[in-house]
């Protein structure tokens, strides 16, 4: 173990991924060092690009490792790491043995290439470089030791009872220790957990089974809170101040999709996420590559190539789909994986192309309940232990027993935030509100909501970046260089998307070239035209020359304002073509130098023949020369005659230097004058640069002014980029609280879809009264209408109110039309036939006024009036009483659900006491059996004592008879 030190934040930005890998990978198949999570690491840094900090986010950490592994496969290589080290072994009470703990030994301990030894230095060293405690690291390895101490706690059954017992304490005391709780209590809240009936606390027991479970499940949410934890605490560590970070890279690391022999509730949700991801790749890259097409004028129908995964997406996650009913299943009384599972085929099966029926399993392929279409494949999916895995149940005594540990301990920090019902009791009683928690605690929460959120937040996160994509590839699963297997690379292929984007390339125009490349490159196909001086014009006269000669198709490539874009092949057709091309022209190229060649070396011959008849010549030449006199005796005259040449020379030489002299008086009288002229630029220039340093000076000072102004700028535009942060974060959790309150009301919707058809037989009724009623009531409008003429009549013989009754007519009429409107839709439209009643009543104020003058009118209008109120109290009353009647059928379904939740209660405790009492029933039987048995050997025993007796009595007869005849006998024999 490494003293406790901390590095830069540089190295701490790199020792965290060590750190966290040695909790969070492990080994599987096809790779030993797998992250078994995914994460999402960002890197923050300033306006300057300096490094300034980091977070970790992590998603779906496969637990079920911590308790099972498959064939191959390792758990999390910190169970293995700890140990190595002797000195962790002997705190820990851990065995040398590995293989002594079923949690972490049902498959491989070791890894080929992997030193355990050194790893667990590495992950020492990193938690050092990140600044933990060595308390915390500590903490760290107990919790992991104390989770291989509770695989080996053993229970068994008590005879003739529904109860489980402690086989071997050792293993539990073991636990509890490293736990720092009583063991006693640990122990008795595994067995027989303390549960809530009413108001009553009651201790309900448990089966070997059930503990089982239990413990699996504890130790499960224990490393789950730990890994939790430790990523908590290494953003502590890499935390940045908000102000100083601009700018960030974030690097999302998740598991690929996976299609094993036997696929369960974890495979859904990583292939699920894949689903998304390769959505969210699809939609990202061609969204952008059409958005190309559309900046270049290229004509392309729009597709949105996301769409091809929404019905999978849609199966999983909407209302009525596969999590959904899960969700719905798991609040259920009395459900099971089996009505879970035939709910899904009575909803999807036939009806939903991507929800198919499994087929038989094939060789190591284990039992399918139901498939499901994939972009990747079709992947048989299991369905036992659905149910349990998504609620994933705790066991709320043994989390208050853990939390019952220091409040220093990290067994104690990692379940500080579980409320368990002892402490919502507890802060009931002091007087506080409950605050409710995410998970069990306060609402109920289950794995796939918490899933679902976290990637939601995901995705919404990756919609706001500029995102590069990386597909991991291995080669083959036998970790040697050099060697690819096709079928595999080829399934990797089809399941990281890759495929998936290929198919959708090739319906656009994946390959695209400047017009300046096209023409530089393809010039050699169609030289005239691409001597255009413009390459756009010269690009489109080669493709129409290459088109006409019908080397290319129009519908294989496309146009556009400063590219030209071909359908996927055709730019190997054009490199086909080309190659053509170049040969034909390197052929006549070799052709021609060739001929040059030919021709140099025929010339270089014909230069050699002169060469050596000229020589020939000259040697003959020489050779006559050599004894003719006259030649010797210029020989010997020739070096005479250089005297005389010397004698010129010196004398052109003396003239020559007074020619420079001369020359050197003229320079030094112009070099006078140059040095004059040179004092005076030099004075010019001083003042020059003093007038330049002057102003230098006021624009240095102008600048510090920008300077500042631009420092205020970027204070008020970081200040504005917060408040931008910060309502995106509001809104971020405005848009999650809306969807959690869509998926409540889908919930509720469909939870009252039944009560409420209970109740369409009633409505129907009321239906068929307010029909009557309608009825009833056109009769009324047919006698306003009968009354609207008489007023017309009436109207015609008082003329000075002629204006006043138009008017009063024509608001009638439009009462008359607004109250048929809202008879029309009394059902939906509540507020309208308010505004009517409304009008109504300001036209019987304006009836009142003329009340005087068409008294015939206002009685016949009155009676209607009346009428039509008496009709509209019944309808409302109607109304009223569907309404109490909807309040009452909610509260008789809540009253309902509460009562088959205390009858599901009791039916337990009648079974609890009915188990009693048929083994109280036995024991008393089995009592009486024995009883009466006893009775007959006592009665057996006391004939058997009488006979006894009574024989003794006749031996003590015959004993005294023989005292008394031995007395005789003595008395005679002394006389």
């Amino acid at each position: 173990m490494q003293n406790f030190s901390k590095g830069s934040l540089e190295d701490q930005v790199v020792q965290a991924n060590p750190a966290i890998e040695a909790f969070g990978n492990g080994a599987t198949n096809r790779n030993y060092n797998s992250s078994r999570y995914g994460k999402f690491i960002r890197i923050h840094f300033s306006e300057k690009g300096k490094l300034v900090g980091g977070d970790i986010e992590h998603y779906l950490l496969e637990k079920s490792r911590v308790i099972k592994q498959g064939a191959g496969e390792r758990s999390f290589h910190i169970f293995y790491q700890i140990t190595t080290n002797k000195k962790l072994k002997k705190e820990f009470l851990l065995d040398d043995d590995i293989r002594k703990y079923h949690f972490v030994s049902q498959a491989e301990i070791t890894v080929p290439g992997m030193d355990d030894v050194e790893e667990m230095k590495v992950t020492d060293n990193a938690f050092d470089i990140m600044g933990f405690e060595p308390n915390e690291k500590n903490d760290l390895y107990k919790i992991c030791a104390a989770i291989m101490h509770m695989g080996e706690m053993k229970f068994k059954q008590k005879p003739r009872e529904e109860q489980a017992e402690v086989d071997d304490m050792i293993a539990a005391t073991n636990a509890a220790k490293l736990f720092e709780v009583d063991v006693e209590q640990f122990v008795g809240a595994l067995l027989k957990p303390r549960i809530k009936v009413g108001t009553e606390w009651v201790s309900r027991g448990q089966n070997v089974q059930q503990v089982d479970w239990a413990v699996g499940a504890l130790a499960k949410a224990i490393y789950a809170r730990m890994f939790a934890w430790l990523i908590s605490r290494c953003n502590k560590t890499l935390a940045s101040n908000p102000e100083d970070s601009s700018h960030w890279i974030g690097v999302l690391d998740i598991a690929g999709f996976e299609i094993f022999d036997s696929n369960s509730f974890e495979q859904l949700w990583i292939n699920f996420v894949n689903e998304k991801l390769q959505q969210f790749f699809n939609h990202h890259m061609f969204i952008l590559e059409q958005e190309e097409y559309q900046r270049e004028g290229i004509q392309w129908d729009f597709i949105d190539f996301g769409l091809d995964l929404q019905a999978c997406i849609d199966l999983i996650e909407k209302p009525l789909g596969i999590v959904s009913m899960l969700d719905e299943e798991c609040i259920v009384p009395k459900a099971t994986d089996s009505t879970y599972v035939d709910k899904l085929n009575n909803q999807h099966l036939g009806k939903h192309t991507n929800f198919q029926k499994p087929k038989p399993p094939k060789g190591k392929q284990g039992q399918a309940h139901f498939a499901i279409v994939h972009y990747a494949g079709t992947v048989r999916y299991n369905a036992d232990s659905w149910l349990d895995k998504n609620k994933d149940p705790l066991n709320d005594s043994c989390v208050a027993v853990l939390k019952t540990s220091s409040k220093t301990n990290l067994i104690y920090l990692i379940w500080e935030s579980y409320k368990t019902e002892v402490d919502r009791e507890e802060e009931a009683a002091r007087g506080k509100a409950s605050e409710k928690k995410k998970g069990k605690s306060g609402s109920f929460m289950t794995v796939s909501m918490m899933y679902r959120e976290s990637l939601n937040s995901l995705m919404n996160m990756l919609h706001q970046t500029h995102p590069h994509f990386i597909r991991c590839i291995i080669p083959n699963e036998q970790k040697k260089s050099g060697v690819i297997e096709a079928p595999l690379v080829l399934n990797q292929l089809t399941c990281n998307g890759v495929l998936e984007g290929i198919r959708i390339c090739r319906k656009g125009y994946p390959n695209r070239m400047t017009f300046a490349e096209f023409r530089y490159r393809y010039a050699i196909l169609a030289a005239d035209e691409a001597a255009t001086p413009d390459a756009g014009e010269a690009s489109k006269k080669m493709l129409d020359k290459l088109t006409k000669s019908n080397k290319l198709q129009l519908e294989n490539f496309k146009i556009g304002k400063t590219k030209v874009f071909f359908k996927a092949g055709i730019l190997a057709k054009m490199e086909d073509f080309r190659d053509a091309a170049l040969t034909i022209v390197i052929t006549k190229l070799q052709s021609t130098c060739r001929g040059y060649l030919a021709k140099c070396e025929y010339q270089r011959r014909q230069r050699q023949t002169y060469a050596i008849l000229q020589v020939q010549k000259n040697i003959r030449s020489w050779i006559t020369l050599r004894t003719w006199a006259w030649y010797k005796l210029y020989q010997r005259v020739k070096p005479l005659l250089v005297g005389l040449r010397s004698n010129a020379e010196v004398e052109a030489l003396e003239k020559k230097i007074k020619e420079m002299e001369e020359n050197q008086k003229t320079e030094n009288d112009s070099r006078e004058k140059l040095k004059e002229e040179l004092r005076k630029k030099d004075q010019e220039f001083e003042d020059l640069k003093n007038n330049f340093a002057k102003e230098q000076r006021e624009k240095e000072k102008k600048q510090k002014d920008i300077e500042a102004l631009n420092e205020k700028l970027r204070d008020e535009e970081r200040r504005f980029e917060e408040l931008q942060r910060r309502s995106g974060d509001k809104n971020k959790e405005m848009e999650k609280e809306l969807k959690s309150l869509q998926e409540k009301h889908m919930t509720e919707k469909h939870e009252l879809e039944t009560s409420i058809n209970r109740k369409i037989a009633e409505a129907d009724e009321y239906k068929r009264q307010l029909a009557t009623q309608k009825e009833q009531f056109s009769e009324l409008q047919q006698q306003k209408k009968a009354q609207e003429i008489a007023n017309e009549d009436m109207k015609g013989q008082v003329e000075m109110l002629n204006t006043k009754m138009e008017r009063l007519d024509e608001q009638r009429k439009n009462a008359l039309e607004e109250l048929a409107s809202t008879e029309e839709r009394l059902n939906a439209e509540k507020k309208l036939k308010e505004e009517a009643m409304k009008a109504k009543r300001k036209q019987e104020a304006e009836y009142k006024q003329l009340l005087d003058q068409f008294e015939l009118l206002q009685n016949t209008h009155k009676d209607s009036e009346n009428d039509n109120k008496r009709r509209e109290a019944e309808i409302a009353e109607w109304r009223n009483k569907a309404h109490e009647d909807a309040n009452l059928i909610t509260k008789l379904q809540i009253n309902i659900r509460q009562l088959i939740a205390r009858i599901e209660d009791l039916e337990e405790e009648l079974e609890n006491e009915q188990r009693s009492k048929n083994r109280a029933e036995r024991q008393r039987s089995e009592a009486q059996n024995e009883l009466d048995s006893l009775h007959e050997q006592i009665t057996e025993a006391n004939g058997q004592l009488n006979a006894q007796i009574h024989l003794n009595k006749a031996r003590q007869q015959e004993v005294t008879d023989l005292h008394r005849e031995l007395e005789k006998r003595n008395i005679k024999s002394c006389s």
